[in-house]
């Protein structure tokens, strides 16, 4: 009887087993397939096609090679906007990119840090206070961290911008943001509000919400930043090695539970204490001691013996690994100092990545395959580190060292986009080549070999000829029948030149030029212009200057031929820098506190004045269209400074001093007896010191640089016979 029991328990098991197996596979093969994430979308690279990762190389100098981290894909909230759909460039048909920003005395006080961006928008070229010429739009609430636990978080923002008059459900509009999401799922997607269809400039953007062509990637930078200037990067030009003490570091804090910790908790795996430093530590957060592991005081004791800038100064590469978001302050740190970031945070969009190729400045590695880097950037050669460095200093010095970089770099970025969909947008070689695309206004001309910087980049000359623009100030002018005036003899002097193609006098005396038959006989073309437009009007874009050099000069200026001549050959070698004789400088008044301007000959110079001197004619338009209001407001109002603005101007952007040429100190007429000139009036002294004081304030740091190096002709003053030198007058020139 138990034995037909036991058989009996034996088939019924058996028959369930078999009912299980068959109808649980015909129950799963009749049901339909659970969902799949969707396919994140390509990202936009600077390379025209993606690099593919070998099995043997975890590492890219592509930002084309990225790879999601592994985990589910976030599903994108945002609309699917592109340029076509949802911005209406019909706003923007005047060529330039005009901002409107909301006023703020009508939103909650923003953040320090959100003021700076106000701020460097309403002083800009770009700023309009009529909404009604804005092509873009700023609100003037504070979207910058949308972390609702954070003390800087606007509450109801939804309602105060659906009450805003241009609003129009976000077209056109421009929202900044360093934080979204809170904890702890820190999700990208929560902004607290429906932007519509605005633009974001999002820092610690993933690649799968980004939306390619539309939104923009912006740095994740401290409070601190400052807002304009910049502080210099930390590389020394005369220490550059290709190696440093350390091969890799980091040091920064450790999550132990959450998202971001898995990559930060595995980084202790290769520390050795040698040559690769990465040490986290527990000791952030109000409860650090409730969350913390078993591996915490070890942690904590490894961190306290390394000093953050030390590591910086003395590193070759510099980890650079996600935290709760993907973006870093790291980063941004690590440019400065001359760090080669190495990037640990897979599926993160870099800034500015649709127009910096980022692999002349940063590595990549993968989050999974964190055992291989120090390997992989060991292989790396020296002259590839060297390159990396080099352009670690470019990018932060060009886009990133301040808030109004970074700013102006989202505008400029916005501004190619709407001149793509008009007639063409700048290329790669201008964002990724000095002096960078803020400086290379399009506007200019649609032939890059036409700007001063990028002749030699492309193979090209600068143009043959120059055009002289004559400034007449009503104090010095004087042109009568047969009069040896110093114009007459300026322009005597400039017929015989064989490199002059046109002379341009801009008359700014009230009464009328005199008739042409008072002026001299020049064998090229001589336009007189009558000009009411203040004195900045010399530097003033003008269609009769068809020449890449412009030769400026007042009009009681003493040049004679083979002064021009030699100058302007010496310009055509630097064609991005001024090139002349009067030559200034500056210097640091401990005393007062500020900065001095001074005329006394010294050995060395900062300025080289502009009423004797070469320069290319696009620093015409930048000078014009480039310059904030309150810097043309302050030339204007003290009908003063030009030619120091135009100085400040170039050296800002080619970071590089002016060039004197020959002995001359000189350079202008002894005023007839009776009459004095305005270049010796003590108040145009100390006018032209206040500018200078003002004019660093609005750049936010000097610009000028010095140099002790002046160039004169080869054989000068070299006891041979005068028959063999080219520039024979220049040494019967009185100093």
């Amino acid at each position: 009887m138990q034995a037909k029991k036991r058989y009996l328990l034996v088939l019924l098991s058996c028959a369930f087993l078999a009912y299980c197996y068959f109808g649980g596979y015909r129950l799963k093969s009749g049901a339909e397939p659970p969902p799949q994430a969707p396919d994140a979308p390509a990202q936009p690279s600077f390379l025209a096609e993606d690099v593919a990762l070998n099995a043997d190389r975890d590492l890219a100098f592509s930002p084309s090679v990225r790879r999601q981290s592994h985990g589910r894909v976030q599903e994108n909230p945002l609309r699917q906007c592109r340029m076509e759909t949802c911005f209406d460039v019909s706003r923007c048909r005047g060529g330039e990119l005009k901002v409107y920003v909301y006023p703020t005395d009508a939103a909650p006080e923003p953040s320090p840090t959100y003021r700076k961006i106000l701020n460097v928008i309403l002083e800009s070229r770009y700023y309009t206070p009529d909404p009604q010429q804005a092509c873009l739009f700023v609100l003037a609430l504070d979207t910058l961290d949308r972390d609702s636990l954070s003390g800087d978080y606007v509450r109801s923002m939804q309602s105060r911008v659906q009450h805003l008059e241009h609003w129009n459900d976000g077209r056109n509009h421009l929202i900044f943001n360093l934080y979204a999401g809170t904890w702890p799922e820190y999700d990208m997607n929560d902004l607290g509000f429906d932007i519509g269809y605005a633009m974001l400039a999002r820092a610690s953007a993933p690649v799968s919400i980004l939306r390619p062509g539309f939104d923009i990637s912006i740095p994740l930078f401290h409070r601190n930043h400052l807002e304009k200037g910049g502080e210099p990067g930390l590389v020394n030009a005369v220490n550059f090695p290709g190696t440093k003490k350390y091969l890799l570091a980091f040091k920064g804090k450790r999550y132990v539970h959450g998202i971001g910790s898995e990559t930060r908790n595995s980084l202790y795996h290769l520390h050795n204490s040698r040559d690769v430093i990465l040490v986290t530590t527990c000791k952030h957060g109000r409860s650090w001691r409730d969350l913390q592991d078993e591996r915490c005081d070890e942690d904590n004791a490894e961190y306290d013996r390394y000093d953050y800038e030390v590591l910086l100064q003395n590193s070759t590469f510099c980890l650079v690994p996600r935290g709760r978001r993907l973006g870093s302050f790291r980063f941004l740190e690590a440019l400065q100092a001359g760090c080669i970031p190495v990037l640990l945070a897979n599926g993160w969009v870099l800034p500015f990545d649709s127009v910096i190729d980022w692999s002349l400045a940063a590595v990549w590695a993968d989050e999974r395959l964190l055992l291989q880097v120090p390997d992989s950037i060991r292989s790396i050669e020296v002259a590839k580190l060297i390159s990396l460095r080099q352009w670690t200093q470019i990018l932060w010095e060009r886009y990133f060292s301040s808030i109004e970089k970074i700013v102006h770099t989202t505008l400029e970025i916005v501004f190619d986009r709407v001149s793509q969909e008009i007639a063409g947008s700048r290329s790669g070689l201008i964002w990724n080549s000095a002096p960078g695309a803020l400086f290379s206004l399009p506007q200019f001309s649609d032939t890059w070999s036409q700007y001063p910087f990028y002749t030699e980049a492309l193979g090209s000359e600068v143009g043959p000829n120059f055009t002289a623009v004559i400034y007449s100030h009503p104090a010095t002018t004087n042109i009568s029948p047969n009069a040896n005036t110093p114009l007459i003899r300026l322009l005597k002097s400039l017929g015989k030149s064989l490199h002059l193609s046109r002379v341009i006098v801009l008359w700014s005396v009230e009464r009328p030029p005199p008739p042409r038959s008072h002026w001299p006989i020049l064998p090229v073309p001589l336009t007189i212009l009558h000009n009411t437009a203040g004195i900045s009007a010399r530097f003033r874009p003008q269609p009769l200057i068809e020449t890449a050099a412009v030769l400026s000069l007042d009009d009681d200026s003493l040049l004679s031929t083979d002064e021009i001549d030699f100058a302007y050959n010496v310009w055509r070698s630097f064609p991005d820098r001024i090139v002349g004789y009067p030559a200034r400088s500056h210097f640091w008044d401990d005393a007062k506190a500020t900065w001095g301007y001074t005329s006394k000959w010294t050995n060395d110079y900062s300025l080289v004045l502009t009423g004797a001197a070469f320069y290319h004619h696009y620093y015409h338009h930048l000078y014009t269209y480039g310059l904030g209001p309150l810097l043309h407001k302050t030339v204007e109002q003290s009908q003063n400074c030009e030619d120091i603005l135009m100085n400040f101007l170039v050296s800002h952007v080619t970071r590089r001093p002016p060039i004197k040429v020959t002995q001359r100190k000189v350079y202008k007429e002894n005023p007839a007896s009776g009459s004095r000139s305005p270049w010796n009036d003590p108040d145009h002294f100390v006018q032209r010191q206040t500018c200078l004081n003002t004019f660093a304030a609005v750049f936010g740091y000097m610009p000028l640089l010095r140099s002790n190096m002046r160039l004169d002709p080869v054989l000068f003053k070299d006891s041979v016979s005068n028959m063999r030198k080219k520039y024979r007058q220049i040494e019967l020139v009185m100093s």
